[in-house]
């Protein structure tokens, strides 16, 4: 992969928001994730309040956590802080790149860890054909060997990251018992939970974590809004989403068929999300509820990987290829700076995302009308 300067980061000279940010996952698509962040950090009028994420997401989130800790830490400012951040997120993706690099075993891990489950694993994990045999992880990967790990462990920095000056860290993982979201913060976001994350049943054993044994958060909160809701104080959400909403055509393929589902699956939790945020600002907007120290309007916003992956195979999300990543990264970077020209005067003002549109069905809105209706007379 070719280096990405990193440019000084100019002083503010116009408005300044705070902004929390929610991370998708979505594989080596988390790359798009990274240019995105890139151009956010270089652009000094915004600053980061919390920072959820699952799975790649979850990787970005403490990737740029760490970068602001090391730089308080070695006494620098905001701007050496967001230099930091870009700094260990261009680190961590190009070792990331390489591990596909040195030979055919490193890079079959390194698809593995970035979501490369085959074709008939995949269908197996998500129902299609439950008479697939697969061989489990606890057989093909008896030592739970994964890269990611030694990566994480020798990049990041975790007792640092609830450090003062620090952007609040989120990472969702899914209990394998209950099916429950379950979110990592401060003295409980460690290498385990991102590990847990980011754990793909089909490929890697569970992370167990104080008793209780995790998978992959893109399962239940992908990413989770919650607590940017209920722990943070600016009402901008920033969602990057890697998962596209809609498809043109229908996929006809074994593997494109398999590819849509994940992404149906992987969406299932922000839906839901969205679905609790649209019902609250309703009724905050017909005045049921009052703002207040419960409940607030939350402004949506989204910066989504869209038109790059047009160009891209169903498969993309498994490839470790240092050129796709420096595309996505680049798409990243582009998208950012658009949305910053078209959208950054809308923050603390009003949402830039459709969320009745985009996230839910008309029979969703019209059942969320009755209740909010039934509740007014109620009152």
């Amino acid at each position: 992969m070719n280096p990405v300067p990193i440019s000084p980061v100019p002083r503010p000279t116009r408005p300044h928001h705070a902004v929390n940010l929610a991370l998708q996952g979505g594989g080596s698509h988390g790359a798009f994730t990274w240019g995105v962040l890139d151009a956010l950090l270089e652009d000094s009028r915004l600053s980061f309040e919390g920072v959820s994420g699952a799975s790649a997401g979850a990787v970005n989130a403490v990737a740029l956590a760490h970068g602001f800790a090391s730089a308080r830490a070695a006494g620098g400012d905001e701007a050496a802080g967001r230099a930091a951040a870009r700094a260990t997120l261009q680190r961590v993706w190009h070792r990331v790149a390489a591990l596909g690099a040195p030979g055919a075993m490193a890079q079959r891990f390194a698809r593995l860890l970035l979501g490369g489950a085959s074709g008939e694993r995949m269908r197996a994990s998500l129902g299609v054909d439950p008479a697939s045999r697969w061989p489990s992880p606890y057989q093909i990967n008896p030592l739970d060997i994964n890269p990611l790990r030694s990566l994480l462990d020798q990049e990041i920095d975790f007792n640092a990251l609830a450090g003062p000056g620090t952007p609040r860290v989120f990472v969702s993982a899914t209990q394998v018992r209950t099916g429950r979201a379950e979110i990592f913060q401060g003295e409980r976001l460690t290498l385990a939970s991102v590990m847990a994350s980011t754990c793909l049943p089909t490929v890697f054993q569970a992370v167990s974590i104080e008793g209780e044994d995790y998978w992959d958060g893109g399962f239940s909160a992908n990413p989770a809004l919650l607590p940017l809701v209920n722990e943070c104080e600016s009402a901008d959400i920033v969602l990057v989403q890697l998962n596209p909403l809609s498809h043109a055509e229908t996929p006809h393929s074994p593997q494109d068929i398999t590819m849509r589902m994940n992404e149906l699956a992987f969406n299932a939790s922000l839906m839901s999300q969205m679905r609790s945020i649209a019902f609250i600002n309703q009724l905050l907007a017909d005045g049921r509820l009052h703002e207040g120290a419960d409940y607030r309007r939350l402004l949506l916003h989204r910066i989504d990987i869209g038109s790059a992956m047009e160009a891209l195979p169903s498969a993309s999300k498994m490839s470790t290829d240092g050129a796709q990543m420096d595309r996505l990264f680049e798409a990243g970077r582009i998208a950012a700076i658009d949305w910053l020209a078209n959208n950054f005067d809308a923050l603390g003002q009003r949402s830039t995302v459709d969320i009745e549109q985009d996230y839910l069905a008309s029979e969703v809105l019209a059942s969320t009308a009755r209740t909010a209706k039934k509740l007014r007379k109620s009152a």
